[in-house]
């Protein structure tokens, strides 16, 4: 009678043979991968000079052969064909070992990917998946302009048809791993004289393409993640448009869905091996003396309470999910769990350092002036907040005098 840590998921494998995956042959396979946590794991976040995309894509290509990055894609594209059962399986697994942080390679492999399986073509995916799950290639998501920044579907950025080909010009801004990037998954305007929503088109762009400038924004804490991305003319092959002529919009909401559930963030986390009882952040604030101070340990353990609820919230949301076919509105409450927990924590290991933490390499100083942007980024508290009241809660909606008038007109203000 096995273990439940040996109890088999379903029938899977790569070459098409049945085989009985367990928890125990998933080690036996990625203990020649990737070296396994210890209590002492300590792992590194991107940012503030430590920008090495090295060991994430050594991971992705060490690990793409047997698909155990993203199990559910199909094995021809880095995946394994695997079950929702085995998903859980080999995240649970996976906890065990050494995994990079993988934000530069997050686009691709968790909104690029899975919307590339849901609205790509068999010669998209032929073309792109593999090295997003490989690590070989780096995506980003031009969304965001400078007067369509929440209200996404203001885009202004065109793209006029020319033959087999259109022609992209306009500007992008807070493109996060813009300077990383072989490609972009770009949404365009290409019928103003269409409503807002029903006008916009989702493209694939080369970054290194004529007509595209990318100039990277420095930041408070001295990163240059996000990028002003300018395209003046800029040619994208037809093949590269990613579902239909005017279903943007579509598309659009199939990557933002699985950006706001965190797909695809496998990776990095706090360094504390699987079944460790206490997350490695009470741990360092122990060893500053943090939790000596009632008031300190009393709001620790209120951030920790909040973390256990999200995390079974989160598995609620998932479970929901995976009958529906794909994420919900319920992933906008995961987001704003995690960032108030990414706040609530960067600020208290802070305040817990005392003086030094004022230094730049003060405990907690690059996470506390990381933090306000985590409200911004990935759609903003306020947009998420929307999100859940109307389509979670029901409650009635803003007023949207412009959803059945032209482009052209409403942006002008004429409303």
């Amino acid at each position: 009678m096995p273990t439940s840590s040996e109890t088999p998921a379903a029938t899977v494998g790569t070459d098409g043979a049945a085989t009985k995956l367990t928890a125990n042959n998933i080690r036996a396979a990625l203990d020649g991968l990737l070296e396994r946590r210890t209590d002492q794991t300590r792992l590194t976040s991107m940012g503030a000079g430590s920008d090495d995309l090295d060991e994430g894509r050594a991971y992705l290509a060490a690990t793409v052969d047997g698909g155990w990055h993203v199990p559910t894609w199909p094995a021809t594209h880095g995946g394994r064909d695997a079950s929702v059962a085995e998903n859980q399986l080999i995240g649970s697994v996976l906890r065990e070992y050494v995994v990079p942080d993988l934000y530069p390679f997050a686009i691709g492999l968790g909104m690029v990917g899975p919307a590339l399986l849901a609205h790509g073509t068999a010669e998209q995916q032929d073309r792109w998946l593999r090295p997003i799950a490989s690590g070989a290639e780096i995506w980003c998501q031009m969304f965001s302009e400078p007067e369509a920044g929440s209200d996404l579907a203001n885009v202004a950025l065109s793209a006029a048809q020319d033959g087999e080909v259109w022609r992209l010009g306009g500007q992008k801004t807070w493109t996060s791993r813009a300077m990383w990037s072989e490609w972009a998954i770009c949404l365009a305007r290409t019928d103003p004289e269409q409503p807002k929503h029903k006008g916009l088109t989702m493209f694939v762009i080369a970054m290194d393409a004529p007509g595209v400038d990318v100039r990277p924004l420095r930041q408070m804490n001295n990163d240059a993640h996000f990028s002003e991305v300018f395209v003046d003319g800029a040619v994208v092959p037809d093949a590269w448009r990613v579902g239909d002529v005017g279903e943007g919009w579509r598309v659009a909401m199939t990557i933002l869905s699985h950006e706001r559930a965190g797909a695809g963030s496998r990776g990095g986390g706090d360094g504390a091996k699987r079944g460790a009882r206490v997350p490695t952040w009470i741990t360092d604030l122990a060893a500053l003396g943090a939790l000596d101070d009632k008031v300190r340990r009393d709001e620790a353990m209120s951030i920790y309470a909040a973390d256990m609820a999200s995390r079974w919230t989160a598995q609620r949301a998932a479970d929901e999910a995976r009958s529906g076919g794909s994420p919900g509105p319920a992933g906008s409450g995961a987001k704003l769990r995690t960032v108030s927990s990414y706040k609530r924590r960067a600020y208290l290991a802070n305040r817990s350092a005392g003086a030094a933490g004022m230094l730049e390499d003060g405990h907690g100083y690059i996470e506390t002036v990381t933090a306000p942007s985590m409200s911004i980024r990935g759609g903003t508290d306020e947009i998420q907040r929307n999100i859940l009241g109307e389509r979670v809660l029901g409650l009635p909606g803003e007023p949207r005098l412009d959803r059945d008038v032209p482009w052209r007109q409403s942006r002008k203000g004429l409303l």
